[in-house]
C-alpha cells in the first residue's frame, strides 16, 4: 500500500534552496515507488465545500509576491486525471461528504513547490484538493480517511501545509529555533506517534503554544487529512524536522 505523506511547503523560495529538507524532498522519488497519480491537499486552496481539481492540465499559480524573479518563471505543467477526480468525488459521496469539481484552477505554490522538488519532471497526473478551515478536526480526519482506498491503487496522497506557520512571528535573520515552536512540535510528535486522536483533535486546548504555532488552521489541516488516510494501520513516522526564520517548521511525516 502506498504511504501517505505530509510535507511542509515553507516559503515559496524553498524550491530554490539547498538544505537538509530540500535534500530529503529531492531524494524522495528514489526512495518511493513511482505512484500512478498524486492527490494533494494544499493549504493555499481554501473552499467551504470540498473541491476536487479536474483540469485536464494545470496552470501554475504565483500566489505570492516579493520573491526571486526566477520563481515567477517556473512552471509545473502536470496533467490532471479526470477519472480519478470523479472516483474521488464518488468516495466522498459514499462517506457523506459533499464535493464539487473544478475544471479550471491551476496549482498554487503549496502544491507545485513541493511537487517540483519531489517529481521535477511533472510526469505524474495530479488531482488537487481544497481544504476547509470551518470544519472541525475530526471532520478533517474523516475526509482523509474517505480516500484511504486510493492508496491500494498506487495513488500517493499528500497534505501540504505547515505545523508551525505564523508569518507574524518570523525572524528573517534568525539562525536559531524559538523554544515555543519546538515545544509545540515536540508535543505534536508525541501525539502523532501514539496516534492519539482525542488529543490531536483538541490540540488548541491541549498543546503548548498552539495559538502561536497555529494562528489560523489552514496550514495545519493537511496534516490531519494525510493522517486520516492512514487510519487502517495507524503508523506515523517523522522523516524530517527543521526550522527557518526562527520558527517556520519544515517537517515531513509518513503515514503507513
Amino acid at each position: 500500500m502506498m504511504p501517505a505523506y505530509f510535507f511542509a511547503h515553507g516559503a515559496p523560495s524553498i524550491v530554490l534552496e539547498n538544505n537538509g529538507y530540500t535534500a530529503l524532498l529531492k531524494s524522495f522519488k528514489e526512495q518511493t515507488p513511482k505512484p500512478k497519480a498524486i492527490v494533494l491537499f494544499s493549504a493555499h486552496w481554501e473552499q467551504t465545500v470540498q473541491t476536487v481539481g479536474a483540469a485536464p492540465s494545470y496552470s501554475t499559480i504565483y500566489d505570492f509576491s516579493g520573491f526571486q524573479d526566477e520563481l515567477y518563471r517556473m512552471t509545473y505543467p502536470a496533467a490532471g486525471k479526470r477519472q480519478l477526480s470523479e472516483d474521488i468525488q464518488a468516495l466522498f459521496a459514499e462517506h457523506g461528504i459533499p464535493s464539487v469539481l473544478d475544471e479550471e484552477r491551476g496549482l498554487d505554490h503549496g502544491a507545485w513547490a513541493v511537487l517540483k522538488l519531489i517529481y521535477p519532471d511533472a510526469d505524474i497526473p495530479v488531482v488537487a484538493l481544497s481544504v476547509n478551515r470551518y470544519l472541525n478536526n475530526e471532520q478533517q480526519y474523516e475526509i482523509g480517511k474517505a480516500l484511504a482506498a486510493l492508496r491500494e491503487q498506487d495513488v500517493l496522497i499528500i497534505g501540504s501545509g505547515g505545523t508551525v506557520h505564523n508569518l507574524r512571528k518570523l525572524n528573517w535573520q534568525s539562525e536559531g529555533i524559538d523554544e515555543w515552536a519546538e515545544s509545540f512540535d515536540n508535543w505534536l510528535q508525541s501525539k502523532l506517534e501514539a496516534w492519539d486522536l482525542p488529543a490531536l483533535f483538541n490540540y488548541r486546548e491541549l498543546a503548548p503554544f498552539a495559538q502561536e504555532a497555529v494562528p489560523t488552521s489552514e496550514h495545519f489541516i493537511p496534516l490531519l487529512l494525510a493522517m486520516g488516510s492512514g487510519d487502517e494501520l495507524r503508523q506515523a513516522t517523522l522523516l524530517h524536522r527543521s526550522y527557518q526564520y526562527g520558527n517556520l517548521s519544515l517537517s515531513c511525516w509518513k503515514f503507513d
